[in-house]
């Protein structure tokens, strides 16, 4: 079932952000404006110090940039409490980085399983989402693996089912394919992209994996502290 609409779910608004040097005040964000809506995966590229990780650390509401606003829904977060923005992140975004941090004691359901106990939901109901996510992600037969005993794939796979446990509403990915090799890469991002259109998540992604863009609905590049679209080749 493919859940991708037109609603943005996902809305920033005029992002700023600067870092004061010892030589001088270094503009990252020059006022950043985007919109992800349900269903749908935007890309945003660029070279490595052009702002992308600093943006999606806004999105997330991780880090609060010098103005700005950022719409979770039909809610602006970023003049909310410091207890509300950790609610929202909590309730509302997933996050998936390069590194897969699973827990390297437990299994790759309870892995997944994991933010659902701690949201307080049933033991029995967080392994049957659990499993449900895993067997998306192609996982089926690899529940009761240890991460030890799961390939990288496997394990950036898991890490995505984990993110999306608690049914975010936003996806953010921080080279989520970064450590893999392009076969395996492509494997990854597929089962992602499957789970984003079956979920109905809005995902913002930054890669620097060209061959990645074909699964994108757009293509945003940082450039000079703004997003520019880019063609979709």
């Amino acid at each position: 079932m493919n859940r991708q609409s037109d609603k943005p779910i996902l809305r920033l608004e005029g992002i700023k952000q600067s870092f004061a040097t010892a030589a001088e005040e270094l503009h990252v964000l020059r006022g950043v404006s985007l919109d992800v809506s349900a269903g749908e995966i935007v890309g945003l590229l660029g070279p490595s110090g052009s702002g992308k990780s600093t943006l999606l650390h806004a999105a997330g509401l991780l880090e609060k940039p010098n103005s700005g606003k950022v719409w979770i829904g039909k809610r602006e977060c970023l003049g909310l409490s410091d207890r509300e923005r950790t609610r929202i992140r909590r309730n509302k975004i997933g996050f998936v980085y390069q590194f897969h941090h699973l827990l390297p004691e437990f299994s790759a359901l309870d892995n997944v399983a994991m933010p659902m106990l701690i949201a307080g939901i049933s033991q029995k109901k967080a392994r049957m989402e659990a499993s449900r996510l895993l067997e998306v992600m192609g996982l089926s037969a690899r529940v009761s693996h240890q991460p030890s005993e799961l390939s990288g794939g496997e394990q950036q796979r898991v890490a995505i089912a984990r993110a999306l446990a608690n049914k975010p509403a936003v996806l953010l990915a921080d080279e989520p394919t970064g450590n893999l090799d392009p076969n395996t890469s492509a494997t990854v991002f597929q089962s992602l992209f499957d789970l984003v259109r079956i979920e109905g998540v809005a995902a913002l992604v930054a890669t620097h994996n060209m061959a990645l863009t074909s699964y994108m609905d757009r293509v945003l590049t940082m450039s000079e502290g703004v997003t520019v679209q880019s063609k979709i080749s």
